[in-house]
């Protein structure tokens, strides 16, 4: 069994959300190493190891991406879009966890390939037993690819 930490790229532009989704991870005891990300453009510049991203030992590659649809820049679904159009990019498993609930959105990110469509709950208990849920299934259950 392999005991090395899931690296979670936390794709959101809220600091709160941010806060909060890195204290639900904690709490949940889920054996990762989040990194977070504030725009689209933050994400992909991440994914490629570009600008200030570069160090590749400081800036791991993911072996699974949360990702906020409604950012600044670049936003998820540009990015989301970009990376299932990447041969390497497109094999690690992204969940959309967004505020949006619209019918447009979840549908069209599962035509770009997202694996999970998670609708952010609006309190702290709720949102912690999401995470548990996605870390016991996309960390403990889930083989996820090499990187």
């Amino acid at each position: 069994m392999n005991t090395d930490p899931v690296v979670i790229l936390l794709a959101e532009d809220d600091p709160d959300d941010s806060y909060l989704i890195s204290e639900a991870l904690d709490e949940s005891r889920i054996n990762h190493k989040l990194f977070i990300v504030e725009n689209g453009e933050e994400l992909i510049d991440y994914l490629y190891n570009r600008g200030k991203f570069s160090d590749k030992e400081a800036w791991p590659h993911p072996g699974l991406i949360l990702l906020d649809l409604n950012m600044p820049r670049k936003d998820g679904r540009e990015a989301l879009a970009e990376i299932k159009s990447d041969p390497v990019l497109r094999r690690i498993p992204i969940v959309a966890l967004t505020t949006s609930q619209a019918e447009d959105d979840i549908v069209s990110t599962y035509n770009w390939g997202i694996s999970g469509y998670i609708t952010k709950p609006m309190d702290f208990s709720a949102l912690l037993e999401v995470i548990r849920s996605l870390g016991k299934y996309w960390i403990e259950i889930v083989k996820l690819p090499p990187k």
